[in-house]
């Protein structure tokens, strides 16, 4: 089974007592006592446990999605939330708990909300519902919900649709997204990857600034110019470097341009491949793990003439087993034409050999500089067909959970959680 990418729950969060641009104190507390301090000053203990569930679940997401964007950190401010709210929840300085409320808030204080494949904690708003309306949970609609019989998981889908919950995810510490050091020419590895990422969202909405051909996590001179330019943009120092400035306006924008921390987000997708070895593939198979096979096929077949490439459509099917008995054949190994441990060791082997080396360097072997036609097909396969090694994180706006292309749009590839 695929690694899976969670937002983690803060073990601790700041709340700035006012609005947003206010003069006020800020307070920093567990963040399971947050959590039992806005509920029991949002809703009223003796409503139906189911009502009460659906509101603590609610009250998280919101909560984990200003942290997990840096919404309000990414504009400069040194707090996570605030307790006004016309922006975010109601929270009441050094008030008591309710038992009923605090109860609860122990059990769910850890799982949230989100859309099928989605990473991001859904921004689940909320209004009382009798003197404020909105697109979101109704505070007192969710208890005559209850009322009626439905359980808490019925409540939150009558109002946010399609969702599902994520229990125990991980808690720790909140740290800076910003990787501590400026990223400038000659930097690599998964900070560069977010930072070509978010230049080829925010580039959709704004033309000016030069997309990337390749999202391949290493700092040249295209990712300079359009870093440049996006500084040129919105008014900071244009010398190609993303410091630490330079970095959160990134992540407010691509958080703006993709509504992230909005209900109706475009959602952060992700696509978790398992390079370890499935079960054994055969002619007649079809599927992610075929696809898989097929791009490592493409990649060795751009080097190795007596592989022939092969189409990546997830079919296993006459020319798909050609290539594998041509490549058990250039490996020594009995030419079945089924993909065993032994075959898929090779066949990954030799191909991360090729793509941590060659194809992950932009700079030194860019696709115009190759003579072999069927090499520079590979090559082009492999950012069209965005079959790229699996990198890990638990923050959204550090890293989406990969390796990602140039117009990559990824199916779901995880289970539901509930």
């Amino acid at each position: 089974m695929p690694p899976i990418v969670l937002p983690a729950i803060p073990q601790r969060i700041t709340v700035h007592l006012g609005a947003p641009s206010s003069y006020a104190a800020n307070v920093t507390v567990p963040f399971i006592d947050y959590v039992k301090n806005v509920a029991s000053s949002e809703i009223y203990p003796t409503w139906d446990e189911s009502a009460i569930q659906a509101n603590i679940l609610a009250i998280v997401s919101f909560a984990l999605n200003r942290v997990y964007t840096e919404f309000y950190r990414s504009r400069g401010y040194d707090f996570d939330i605030t307790n006004n709210t016309a922006f975010d929840q109601a929270f009441v300085n050094g008030r008591s708990f309710f038992d009923t409320i605090a109860r609860q808030v122990d059990t769910f204080f850890n799982d949230y909300l989100r859309r099928p494949g989605f990473v991001e904690p859904l921004a689940a708003k909320f209004c009382n519902g009798t003197t404020v309306t909105c697109e979101g949970l109704s505070q007192w609609g969710s208890q005559n919900l209850a009322q009626q019989g439905l359980n808490y998981v019925q409540i939150l889908r009558n109002y946010y649709g399609n969702v599902e919950i994520v229990n125990n995810a991980p808690i720790r510490g909140i740290t800076s997204s910003y990787p501590g050091t400026p990223l400038r020419r000659g930097s690599s590895g998964p900070a560069v990857v977010v930072v070509q990422v978010e230049l080829n969202r925010i580039a959709q909405n704004y033309p000016a600034i030069p997309k990337l051909a390749t999202v391949d996590g290493i700092f040249g001179s295209r990712t300079e110019a359009s870093v440049r330019r996006f500084q040129e943009i919105f008014d900071l120092t244009p010398d190609g470097i993303v410091g630490k400035a330079t970095w959160y306006a990134l992540v407010r924008l691509y958080t703006a341009v993709t509504s992230l921390s909005e209900l109706r987000s475009q959602g952060q997708q992700f696509y978790a491949i398992n390079w370890e070895y499935p079960d054994p593939i055969q002619e007649g198979d079809t599927g992610d793990k075929v696809r898989h096979l097929q791009y490592m096929l493409s990649v060795l077949s751009a080097y190795i003439q007596n592989i022939p490439s092969v189409a990546i459509d997830g079919i296993f099917g006459p020319a798909t087993r050609d290539a594998v008995v041509a490549a058990q054949r250039w490996f020594g190994l009995p030419e079945t034409g089924q993909v065993d441990d032994r075959t898929w060791d090779e066949i990954y082997d030799q191909f991360a050999g090729i793509e941590n080396t060659s194809l992950r360097d932009g700079e030194v072997f860019p696709v115009i500089r190759q003579n072999n036609t069927n090499r520079q097909n590979a090559v082009q396969a492999m950012a069209s067909n965005n079959r790229t090694r699996h990198s890990q994180t638990t923050t959204l706006t550090q890293f989406p959970g990969e390796d990602l292309r140039l117009g990559r749009q990824d199916p779901i590839s995880q289970e539901v959680i509930r």
